[in-house]
């Protein structure tokens, strides 16, 4: 199998396991919104893959999860905003691991990548419901994020051990 049919396999993977994980537990929000599991693999889907197909994967299983799920108005933020999550993570872990190893690396372009989540839905929400409405979401997505994060990072350690993050 040549490289880029390899790419093209994992991030179609990820893509449906990011859609699966995303609407294993929805947990609804303060104001519209639902709070989900799927932060961590648009994570891995960053770290794992190259930025481009980890931004694809992550942006197509998360806007797929809203879609199926009957949030159908989040679905295409949802794409850019999970997109560039994975894409920052990936972009930053890259940059980051020459100098700073796996783990501060993974942290550290983990909790760019949530900041991007947080900001960008509160951004959009606020086109929608208005600055103050969506503002009650920040603490939801925030402890999202977090979770996201950590289990994010619980992910890249087994992923580091077994050899496929260096």
């Amino acid at each position: 199998m040549n490289t880029k049919t390899k790419k093209l396999v994992v991030a179609s993977m990820m893509a449906a396991l990011t859609c699966v994980v995303t609407m294993f537990i929805m947990v609804p929000s303060p104001f519209k919104g639902y709070l989900n599991l799927g932060d961590c693999l648009v994570l891995v889907s960053g770290w794992l893959l190259s930025p481009f197909y980890g931004g694809l994967a992550a942006g197509l299983g998360s806007a797929l999860a809203d879609l199926l799920s009957g949030y159908t108005v989040y679905a295409p933020m949802t794409f850019v905003i999970k997109a560039l999550m994975a894409l920052a993570a990936g972009y930053l872990f890259r940059m980051l691991h020459k100098k700073q190893g796996v783990w501060f690396s993974g942290i550290v372009s983990g909790i760019a990548a949530e900041i991007i989540m947080v900001l960008g839905y509160f951004l959009f929400e606020s086109l929608l419901y208005g600055p103050a409405s969506s503002a009650v979401n920040i603490p939801a997505n925030s402890i999202q994020g977090l979770v996201g994060l950590v289990l994010g990072i619980v992910l890249l350690k087994i992923l580091v051990k077994i050899k496929q993050i260096h």
